[in-house]
């Protein structure tokens, strides 16, 4: 029963106790029957061994359990920055999340690019304090953050009582009751409702009525009884609660400790009571490819099957394509259509994922997670559907790599193997690209920092027959026009037989942010998607001085030339070109000439206008004891960094900065000897700005 399902995600800063919490989840479902922990490598959803060598987590991974008669997908997702692709498409299919905080660390900088993440996909949301049972716990203090960073509006639905040896447990505010563990109780799975402590009734009253205020922003009945000073029934508050969750009006707020089992079981009855069902989410929208129009799918198993595929795993069995299902229904030995390349698909099996355990289905419907075994030529993004009826869905986007490495394949490696290795990463992988250096012949690969390449060559390792060593990373710099200009192109070119003509003439202007915020605006309007390079095109052409069967030629010569801009050979972004002048001819003319006008105007243009090198510019947010904060501010600066912020609590001072990513390589190793090992950091692409040549590490064939 589709109202009875929950497909949520799990996303939080790294270290904030999303897997343990998941594996609590487990535990308290009776999907497993002992606990797995974190620090023992025995987690269900971390089962990578690199998963478990870490203490992290890289890949999602699917779970579903059962709470009561509900049935709850769950995807736990990594926390740390360089593998944020998994949480943009995992993000994509789900219906509601749970966000994860530490009561110590509060709101960190991937707990806010996580956050702002699901605020894209309209995704409801509950946060969960966790870690109350630690030194310099501070609840109250993370509330305030969520608010400030987030700005997100609480509705605190419990209360901690005590922090750390002194954490008790949780107040429950909607049934104002205080939840008592016993302590005798092997098992750690029962609890009894009391009565709130004395000590605590007042505090608990206030925040009683706040939520009480908070919920009548959703529900008027309830309101009006605020207002008659009546009594606000249970079952009304939730209902309340759950509109203004779904509707984005706010957040309910959760607290406990995931490690000693306070607070989880409050949090999977509010998973079951606030957060939605596919059924309460709008229909999924898609195209029909022929006509163009949009059209609705709803999560009925009596309509036409749709679904999008978002995550694919290399398995030794079949690769795994993980699906989430918006209409229709699916069985093994079905045949499906890929309407990304117009492939069809034979489905050989359907499994509900347990991490790395699965369970096999007869059939999938509306709202299901699963994974499916025997698609050949599908991955991430792609939208299968019956043939009969084809529709494309929304796509995922994925940010570009940031950083790049050179990999020397051992002398014993085989060139095929490694060929088919890579490309299985690839395609597993949104964010990782690779590709040989035409001028160099190296082999590089791309992604989105240091430790992700680590894991990738990792991967790269168990393919049989493959062993690379990986050379020095290199940064993803980026280039644009120095400044404005107008340039004429004649691309006329005579050799017997019919010619190549095409004269045009292209103004370009380089992007300010406002120019790019405003260019986003029309995007949005128009209903379509902001280039990620904000490279835009304008036709401006009067009297058919080009034909319209030409212009878009000479866009698409433009845009060949921005893959590999001149002079230092990175990505052009932020460059609006108009086509403003131009001459044809009757017989020479044709759209190979204009294109190739197009990127001979571009490529000359930058020439004449100057380039301007940027270089990728991250925020960083390092966490160390108060002792080293003067070393460690310093150290920042020598690296070409600003400081943001800094902030001190509990004997730590958590330093905010912009740093040059090229100054950030091999940052963690200085970070742990400067501190003694007592430091920690982390890192998410902020913005590109303009670096000087002389200080940019650019290779030498790029000069």
């Amino acid at each position: 029963m589709l109202e009875k399902t929950r497909n949520i995600g799990i996303i939080a800063h790294v270290d904030a106790g999303k897997t343990t919490t998941t594996e609590r989840i487990l535990y308290f479902s009776g999907t497993k029957h002992k606990v797995g922990d974190v620090d023992s490598g025995d987690t269900t959803t971390d089962f990578d061994p690199l998963e478990r060598a870490k203490g992290i987590t890289i890949n999602s991974a699917a779970v579903s359990v059962d709470w009561g008669d509900n049935t709850i997908n769950i995807i736990d997702t990594p926390g740390h920055v360089d593998f944020t692709a998994e949480v943009e498409r995992s993000l994509r299919v789900l219906d509601g999340a749970i966000g994860v905080f530490c009561a110590v660390g509060g709101v960190e900088v991937q707990s806010e690019t996580v956050w702002y993440q699901a605020n894209k996909y309209k995704v409801p949301r509950i946060a969960y304090i966790n870690k109350m049972d630690r030194t310099g716990a501070d609840f109250y203090d993370c509330v305030s953050q969520i608010v400030e960073k987030l700005r997100a509006k609480p509705a605190i639905c419990t209360l901690p009582i005590g922090v750390y040896t002194e954490f008790k447990g949780i107040i429950d505010l909607i049934r104002m009751k205080f939840v008592h563990r016993d302590a005798l109780d092997k098992t750690n799975t029962k609890y009894d409702l009391v009565d709130i402590p004395e000590s605590h009734i007042e505090e608990a009253q206030e925040y009683r009525a706040k939520l009480l205020d908070m919920a009548s922003l959703a529900n008027d009945e309830l309101a009006g009884l605020l207002m008659e000073e009546k009594e606000v029934p249970e079952e009304l508050l939730k209902a309340a609660l759950r509109t203004g969750t779904i509707d984005g009006l706010f957040t309910p707020i959760m607290c406990g400790s995931s490690k000693t089992f306070h607070g989880v079981q409050q949090l999977l009855d509010a998973v079951i009571d606030f957060l939605p069902s596919p059924l309460d989410r709008p229909p999924v929208e898609g195209i029909v490819l022929k006509t163009k129009e949009k059209e609705l799918r709803s999560p009925d198993p009596k309509d036409h099957f749709s679904g999008l595929a978002f995550k694919t795993v290399a398995d030794s069995t079949g690769d795994l394509v993980y699906v989430r299902i918006y209409s229709g229904q699916c069985s093994p030995g079905d045949t499906l259509v890929n309407t990304t390349n117009a492939k069809q698909e034979r489905i050989g099996r359907i499994y509900r994922m347990m991490g790395n355990k699965r369970v096999e289905k007869e059939v999938a419907g509306p709202g299901d997670i699963v994974a499916m075994i025997g698609l050949k030529q599908t991955y991430t993004g792609n939208t299968l559907c019956v043939p009969e009826k084809p529709i494309a869905l929304e796509s995922i986007l994925f940010p570009k790599p940031v950083i790049s490495q050179s990999l020397i394949p051992d002398k014993t490696t085989d060139e095929t193997k490694l060929a088919d290795a890579l490309g299985r990463l690839v395609r597993d992988d949104p964010t990782l690209k690779a590709h040989t250096d035409p001028e160099t012949n190296q082999l590089i690969i791309s992604g989105m920092g240091e430790l992700h390449l680590e894991v990738s060559v990792d991967k790269l390792h168990r393919f049989p027959g493959v062993k690379v060593s990986v050379g020095k990373p290199m940064v993803a710099y980026r280039q644009t026009l120095s400044k404005a200009l107008t340039h004429e192109t004649r691309y006329i070119k005579q050799s017997g037989g019919r010619g190549k003509f095409a004269v045009i003439t292209v103004e370009y202007k380089p992007l300010t942010a406002a120019d790019i915020e405003e260019w986003n605006k029309e995007m949005e309007e128009a209903d379509d998607k902001p280039d990620l390079n904000n490279i835009y095109f304008l036709d401006k052409v009067f009297g058919g001085v080009v034909p319209k069967e030409y212009i878009p030629s000479v866009e698409a010569g433009i845009r060949q030339g921005t893959v590999k801009g001149a002079k230092y050979g990175f990505q052009c972004v932020d460059i609006q070109a108009s086509l403003v002048d131009g001459k044809y001819h009757d017989v020479d003319s044709s759209q190979d000439a204009f294109r190739l006008a197009g990127w001979e105007n571009f490529r000359d243009a930058q020439i004449v206008a100057g380039i301007t090198l940027l270089e990728p510019i991250m925020k960083v947010a390092v966490v160390a004891p108060d002792k080293y904060m003067g070393a460690l501010t310093g150290d920042i600066s020598r690296r070409r960094g600003l400081i943001l912020d800094s902030v001190s609590a509990n004997g730590r001072v958590t330093i905010t900065a912009q740093v040059p990513l090229a100054a950030l390589f091999g940052y963690t190793t200085d970070l742990r000897g400067a501190t003694s090992g007592t430091a920690a950091f982390t890192m998410e692409p902020s913005h590109y700005a303009e670096v000087k040549e002389e200080l940019a590490d650019i290779p030498k064939k790029a000069n």
